[in-house]
């Protein structure tokens, strides 16, 4: 869910403890601790059909009832949903997490959890867990407050044992997933705050959060514990070094069965596609919590949200296949899709079921395994699947170039990949498999399999919307600041094809700097905040881009194309770029030539 609405203040730093950390490494994609999941599961989740926080869009019972039946819709078209959980804000204020939302749920929940149970999909709930979000203090919870009123400890005073109960009621009603949510381990009451440091009471939070949930697990076995914004980590960019401002925490994993890296956001990687920027905004966030211990089955990329909301840019089903693609092969075992269900139908409900068919198999059998170079660093990487049967790689080219790279044995006892086939791929570059190398597009991803994988079963198709140059070239150009905000470039014309600009945002010092401009309804377009001019003499050129969106994420780059037919044969085309952000900023841009 949208964390960036509701900021504060990151945690100090902490360690994990070291002899966990280390037992976690070493069994990290083999034998995850308790407690994992036995098996990989499937969730649906009905945040993005809705939106509270970047949108208007309320939850109500008619709309968690109608993703409801299609959610049965698509089981019956064989497409599998083992959990449904409704997300935030179904609860009444002045309830404490007892009460539904009147008169959005004028009936309360009994309806919704019977037909789910009735149905074989156990119901979930999502809480905000220490924090006031759209709920008022309960009674119990006062002595446990801060001096803000914004959030409650969890070391002192009524809070956490009143919570728990709330926990326990609801699990003795049906509900088996829970959605822990904007926690805030720095919490205390202003006796404390004043004599202890940020740093201890978020140990004793944390501590005492950890041993309620453990006793919560040992009488109540079948609850499903996730973990998302508030138990550390950065998830506001993809170009922040390791470790993260706001620590991870392997011990989390004592109690979750998953940890979440950040709802879909494009990532500062610049690309044509703006969902393909989101998309590697995913890969790159699990593969950080992968380097720092996380085994990929414990973590969920939530990178799977489709839907008419804020929240997800209004999205709809662009570029879908490939993001569900690539949410079942980064290998977490809470295999979770978001949004309007309504807009699956069609051939696409027996793509969906062949498509976690085979990823199933892949977590379950052989787990998933990691690539290449990490992915806000602009080149090549992906997953693999490794089984018995053969292998699946799944793999991205982010760079603006045509790339080839080795599709590598993972395992040292894993038999030679053979004869492979490219079995998904986006839509104008054809990639080029020869043995064990391929040549991918830029901005390109596809999917290979080999042993039983390389055969037409396993063939989904050509993702046509997101269409790869079949050539591209760096053209040169000269960006100079004209003024505050703005750079220029006279750029020659190229002969045929596209000119593709490609611009980006930095701090005076040379960071990568995102500019965030609001959510929707009130939020600006960031056509309007990152603006492309193209002219030649006095004549306007038009200028094609993905980003014009309502962003609430941010964004720190723009790209641009402009087709040479528009374009006088002979003569520059100048290209300005203006940003709109009101702090210093430096912007760098880039030309390139590219045939489609």
């Amino acid at each position: 869910m949208n964390r960036h609405l509701l900021r504060r203040e990151s945690a100090a730093a902490v360690l994990p403890a070291v002899c966990f950390c280390f037992a976690l490494l070493g069994r990290a994609q083999t034998e995850p601790p308790p407690p994992a999941l036995a098996t990989p599961i499937s969730v649906y989740n009905n945040w993005s059909s809705y939106d509270e926080l970047s949108d208007n869009i309320p939850l109500t019972e008619s709309l968690a009832m109608r993703e409801l039946d299609e959610l049965l819709r698509l089981k019956q078209g064989g497409v599998r949903f083992d959990y449904y959980m409704m997300d935030a804000f179904w609860f009444a204020p002045d309830g404490g997490y007892r009460n539904w939302r009147t008169p959005n749920w004028p009936n309360g929940p009994d309806a919704w959890i019977a037909k789910c149970r009735a149905n074989g999909v156990s119901p979930g709930l999502w809480f905000s867990t220490n924090t006031l979000v759209k709920i008022d203090a309960a009674p119990a919870w006062k002595d446990s407050l801060t001096a803000k009123g914004d959030a409650m400890s969890f070391s002192e005073g009524g809070f956490l044992p009143d919570f728990m109960n709330v926990l326990q009621s609801w699990y003795d009603r049906g509900i088996r997933m829970f959605k822990f949510d904007f926690a805030d381990l720095t919490a205390a009451t202003p006796e404390t705050a004043a004599k202890l440091t940020k740093q201890e009471i978020k140990d004793r939070n944390a501590a005492a959060f950890r041993e309620a949930l453990r006793r919560f697990r040992a009488r109540n076995p079948e609850a499903v514990l996730v973990a998302f914004n508030g138990f550390g980590g950065s998830l506001d960019n993809t170009v922040d070094q390791l470790p993260f401002r706001d620590p991870t925490d392997l011990r989390w994993l004592e109690v979750f069965q998953m940890e979440y890296t950040g709802d879909p956001r494009p990532s500062d990687v610049p690309e044509a596609s703006f969902w393909r920027s989101v998309d590697i905004y995913g890969d790159h966030m699990v593969r950080r919590f992968e380097q720092l211990g996380f085994p990929l089955e414990r973590i969920d990329s939530t990178g799977f949200m489709v839907g008419k909301t804020g929240t997800i840019y209004y999205r709809g089903l662009h570029a879908w296949k490939g993001a569900y693609l690539l949410t079942l092969a980064r290998g977490g075992w809470v295999n979770t899709v978001h949004g309007n269900l309504e807009l699956i139908g069609g051939g696409d409900v027996p793509w969906m079921a062949r498509a976690q068919k085979l990823f199933f198999e892949l977590q379950g059998l052989g787990r998933i395994h990691t690539f290449g170079a990490i992915p806000g660093d602009a080149e090549p990487y992906g997953f693999a699947g490794i089984t018995t049967r053969g292998a699946v790689y799944v793999v991205m080219n982010p760079g603006q170039a045509i790339s080839t790279f080795p599709l590598p044995r993972i395992l040292a006892d894993q038999p030679p990949l053979g004869i492979g086939r490219v079995q998904f791929r986006d839509a104008g570059y054809v990639p080029k498999l020869i043995g064990n190398k391929i040549t991918l597009g830029p901005g390109q991803m596809a999917m290979v399999g080999f042993g039983a994988y390389a055969a037409p079963l396993y063939d989904f198709g050509i993702q046509d919307d997101v269409v790869i140059p079949r050539s591209i070239e760096p053209v040169h150009s000269d960006f100079h600041s004209v003024e505050r905000g703005t750079i220029e470039a006279n750029i020659p014309t190229p002969l045929r094809g596209e000119l593709r600009i490609v611009l980006r945002e930095l701090t005076p010092d040379g960071y990568v700097r995102r500019t965030w401009a609001g959510g929707p309804p009130n939020g600006a377009n960031m056509a309007k905040v990152f603006a492309i001019e193209a002219t030649q003499g006095d004549r306007s050129i038009p200028v094609r881009i993905d980003y014009d969106k309502v962003i609430w994420s941010g964004l720190s780059w723009a790209v641009g194309e402009i087709d040479s037919s528009d374009l006088t044969p002979g003569t520059p085309v100048t290209i300005r770029f203006h940003s709109a952000e009101k702090d210093p900023v430096q912007l760098e841009g880039s030309a390139y030539n590219v045939v489609y």
